[in-house]
């Protein structure tokens, strides 16, 4: 430890003595019931709110008594600890009160302390009294910390009871908040185009469905198309083909083309659902209009490739939904002719009852 370092320890240290004993103090802090005797000297050094309180003609500076209304007596006592100690508490349930004060009293360091402990203690449930509290007293590193939290699960955070208190007891801050949320980031907008749509795709693939919003909230092309092996395919085929049915749902919300097709093999969005076996997001293309009856390269039908690959989910909502189970292929065959070929009999019942 360096000698200045030392120094500032031992100080701390000895301040800390001083607020215990009480000795020669000439304010006392009253909050409720709580009265507590401090050195004016101290409060000077470490608040700037104190200072102008004292170095003006107040009735704080005349009586010696200074009334806190808005800080609870516990918290009052951490604030007043820091201030002799510089060391700032480690107390989960009061982190969020003592953010309030430390701000309230020009405490940055401590504020920036309380920040943390916050963000650390992000829940469901309070996250969004946690961005309100961000908002309202100017906390970057919260607000970012909360603003991403509630990104990563916006239905389950905008269904709880603390989202609701918060829209009755701060809209104004609620407001700065949501629109935070639909604010994409600073990294995502300084993205080439081109860029923003390789992301998309490679976030549709993995199914991220937070990056996807970003993204798109970036200006990402929807309809943006990877190349590769002499075909091309967009970020609703990925995800199709994959199962990832929130992102399907993200995309198709954002104006994808149901029936996109792959340059090569002319597949829909539905084709890669269906050869997949992903009877979620066959349903999801359902019911957004897609073409149950799309033809690709080989005259093949969403359910052919659904019999052929043994895939009796998907072929039930096929089904369900009106496909032509007696379309043919290129090579005149049926649905049920592949189902019967690979010896799946669940698929055969299925497509011979009417």
């Amino acid at each position: 430890m360096s000698a200045a370092a030392e120094v500032q320890r031992t100080a701390a240290v000895d301040l800390g003595a001083l607020l215990d004993a009480g000795d020669g103090a000439v304010v006392t802090l009253v909050a409720g019931g709580t009265r507590l005797a401090a050195h004016r000297a101290v409060l000077e050094e470490r608040s700037p709110v104190f200072r102008a309180m004292f170095q003006h003609d107040t009735l704080e500076a005349s009586c010696g008594e200074v009334r806190i209304t808005d800080v609870e007596g516990p918290v009052l006592r951490q604030l007043l600890s820091y201030m002799y100690t510089l060391q700032a508490p480690q107390l989960t349930d009061t982190a969020r009160e003592l953010l309030t004060a430390a701000d309230r009293y020009g405490l940055s360091a401590l504020k920036a302390a309380c920040e943390q402990q916050v963000a650390a203690q992000l829940e469901v449930e309070t996250a969004a009294a946690a961005a309100v509290l961000a908002v309202r007293h100017s906390c970057p590193s919260l607000t970012a910390a909360a603003i991403h939290f509630i990104r990563s699960q916006t239905h389950k955070v905008m269904a709880t009871q603390g989202w609701a208190d918060a829209m009755r007891s701060c809209p104004e801050h609620l407001i700065e908040v949501s629109r935070l949320l639909s604010e994409p980031p600073a990294e995502a907008r300084s993205l080439s185009q081109q860029e923003r749509g390789r992301r998309l795709i490679e976030a549709a693939e993995q199914g991220a469905v937070e990056q996807l919003r970003e993204l798109l909230a970036a200006g990402a092309d929807v309809g943006a198309r990877e190349e590769q092996w002499g075909s091309s395919w967009t970020a609703l085929h990925w995800a199709a083909g994959r199962g990832h049915v929130a992102a399907a749902s993200c995309l198709v919300g954002a104006g994808a083309e149901v029936d996109a097709r792959t340059s090569l093999e002319q597949q829909t969005p539905l084709h890669w659902a269906a050869v997949s076996g992903h009877a979620g997001v066959v349903r999801l293309l359902v019911a957004a209009s897609a073409d149950l009856n799309a033809r690709d390269r080989l005259g093949q039908t969403p359910l052919h490739l659904a019999a052929e690959e043994g895939h009796a989910g998907a072929a039930a909502e096929l089904l369900l939904a009106g496909a032509d189970r007696g379309a043919r292929d290129k090579d005149g065959w049926t649905p049920l002719y592949l189902a019967r070929e690979r010896g799946n009999q669940e698929l055969v019942d299925m497509l011979t009852q009417r």
